[in-house]
Order: structure tokens, then sequence, then C-alpha cells
């Protein structure tokens, strides 16, 4: 059967004044057992697949256009939202540096306040990477007593903690945090490869002791949330327990995949780092779990309400559709399944006679 010839004769003759869309299918079937004098029942998969998709390039043109111009739109509306953040951002610098120069350049302690105000007001994430390696050089270049590693450790906490803080603790957050972080320190490193111990080092045990401070925040905050802040965590209740159970997991996974990235001699600073912070991970395990633990007697009911929603939301048509087409997999599969057994043992009593 010419494909390309049965979907433009599909298309000709598909009925679009009938009332329903059971009508019109009907009607599109029945002309192709009169016009094509096949079986319904025997078209194999490129057939249907042709009839499926002529009748509904047909069905859904007019939603399909309104979704593409909404697409449209919003790609639109996104390059729109990116500007007016970028400029966002821009202002924001330009107010704290105003105010920068209203402070004595010689007094450490307001500076110091400001720039930890400036860091909470600003999108961090944006522009980690560059403010990581920004302080690192820095503190290399200003190294004059040996002080850079308890330096770059405060440096590394204060940033990991500032940019993990408010936001959510899923995994994939904190690894890209983490990740970005130590990506950054690695840079340094190999470009400054005599110093390269000592970056690296402050550089986990500054993450480490971020990620810590973070989840500390985090544990006293449960019992003050807001309503809004807690229906959050119940939605995603299970995942966050997790990620809360294996934050030590994440940890050295986040060491092990940056390692295997670098050079060589690099690689085995990091994997040496990290073999000798087992001990020191212990903090991070023991602070973690004691979140998890209070999480699960805060929230543990209301999370089995979420789940009750979730059995509820189950009943709609969409889930529905999926429910029975999952039926109709596992049919499917167990019916090949069957046939192949019986093949078998077809074969194997056939051999023994």
């Amino acid at each position: 059967m010419d494909l390309e010839k049965l979907q433009r004769d599909l298309k000709n003759s598909y009925n679009s004044q009938l009332p329903t869309v059971n009508e019109r299918v009907e009607n599109i079937v029945n002309h192709l057992v009169q016009e094509w004098h096949v079986d319904a029942d025997e078209l194999n998969l490129h057939e249907i697949k042709t009839l499926a998709n002529a009748i509904l390039d047909i069905e859904t043109k007019t939603l399909h256009d309104e979704v593409e111009t909404l697409l449209a739109q919003k790609e639109q509306l996104e390059r729109i939202l990116d500007r007016k953040s970028e400029a966002l951002q821009e202002l924001k610098y330009r107010v704290f540096n105003a105010i920068e120069m209203q402070v004595n350049p010689e007094d450490a302690l307001t500076l110091s306040r400001l720039h930890q105000v400036k860091l909470q007001s600003i999108d961090l994430f944006d522009l980690l990477s560059e403010m990581v390696e920004s302080a690192i050089i820095t503190a290399l270049e200003k190294d004059k007593d040996g002080y850079i590693k308890e330096t770059t450790q405060e440096m590394i906490k204060e940033l990991t903690f500032e940019a993990i803080k408010e936001g959510s603790l899923n995994t994939i957050r904190i690894r890209k945090i983490l990740s970005t972080i130590l990506q950054s320190a690695i840079d340094v490193a190999e470009a400054t490869p005599t110093r390269a111990e000592e970056i690296l080092s402050s550089t986990l045990m500054g993450m480490r002791a971020g990620l810590v401070r973070s989840i500390d925040r985090f544990k006293k905050r449960l019992a003050y949330m807001p309503i809004e802040a807690k229906h959050i965590l119940i939605e995603d209740y299970d995942t966050i327990i997790e990620d809360l159970n294996q934050t030590d997991v994440l940890f050295s996974q986040v060491v092990q995949t940056q390692a295997s990235q670098s050079l060589s001699s690099t690689s085995k600073i990091l994997l040496d780092i990290n073999k000798s912070m087992h001990y020191d991970l212990e903090e991070l395990v023991h602070i973690s779990k004691e979140a998890a633990e209070i999480m699960k007697e805060r929230f543990s009911t209301l999370a089995k309400s979420a789940v009750k929603k979730a059995d509820d939301a189950m009943q709609s048509p969409t889930a529905k559709e999926a429910k029975r087409m999952g039926i109709q997999a596992w049919g499917i599969a167990k019916t090949a399944l069957g046939s192949a057994l019986k093949t078998a043992k077809d074969a194997m009593e056939h051999k023994e006679k």
C-alpha cells in the first residue's frame, strides 16, 4: 500500500461536517475499507500510524495552531524576562556600588556587613562561578601571612551557604551548586599547581561547612515555616527525606565526578582529600539525619493527606487514560511472554522426541 497516496486520500475524504469525533472517525474508516479494500483489523503498524496521523492533523489543527502561537508568545516573554532580569541585577549592583562609595574604605566591618547584605539581595547563583574564582585569586594575591587555607575555607563556606540557603534542598540543585564551586576552584588550582593542594583542601572544607550550615538552618526553620512553605515541603516530602539521608554520598559523588574530569595530578589531590575527609563528613551526616527526623515528626501526617490528594488526582481523565494504556501494555507484554515460552517449550519437546 502506497502510504503517501493513502494519507492524501484520507485527508481529502475526511468529513469534518459530521457532528462528533466518533462519527467522523467511523466514516473515514469505512471509506478506507471500501476504497482501499482492506480489513480495518488487519492494518499493519505503518498503515495504522498513517490513518491516525491523518485524523490527528485534521482534528487538532486549530488547537495545534493555537498552541504554536502561545509557545511563540511564551518564548518572546521569556526573552523579555531574561533581559529585564539582567537589567534588574545590573541596577542592584549599581545601587550597592553607590552605597559602598558612601562607606569609608578603611571601615572593614561596615564593608563586610554591606557585602553580606549584597550577597543576600542579588541572584548569587548566576555569578557563583566568577565569584569563587575571584575570591580565591584575591586570597592568593593577598596571602602574606600564610593563612590562605583558613581564609579560603571561610569564603567558600559563606558562598556555599548563601547559594544554598534560600532555595530548595533537592539533590539536583545542591549538586549543581557544589559542582560549580568546586570546578571554579579546580580552574584556579590547575593554573597555580604549587598551591593546588591548599586551594582544593580549603575549598572542600568550606563547601562541607557551608552545606552543614545550610541544613542546620533548614532544620531550625522547620518549626516556624509558614503554611505556604510547608505545602511545598509536603509535595516534595519523600524526595527531601531521601536527599537528607544521603548528603554525604552526594558530597563525595560531586568530588569524584569533578576529579574524573580533571588533570591526573588534580584528580589525585581531590580523591586523597575526599578520602581523608571521611570523618569530617560525620557532622554532615548527623545534622542531615536530625533534619530528616524533625521533618518526619512534623510533616508525616500532612504528607499522608497529600498522598490522598494525589490519589484523587489519579481519577483525572489523563490519569485514567494512562492507567488504561498501562494495563494494555501489561497485557501485550504478558501475551508476548506467553507466546515466547510456548515456542521455547514446543522446541524443547520436539528436541526430546
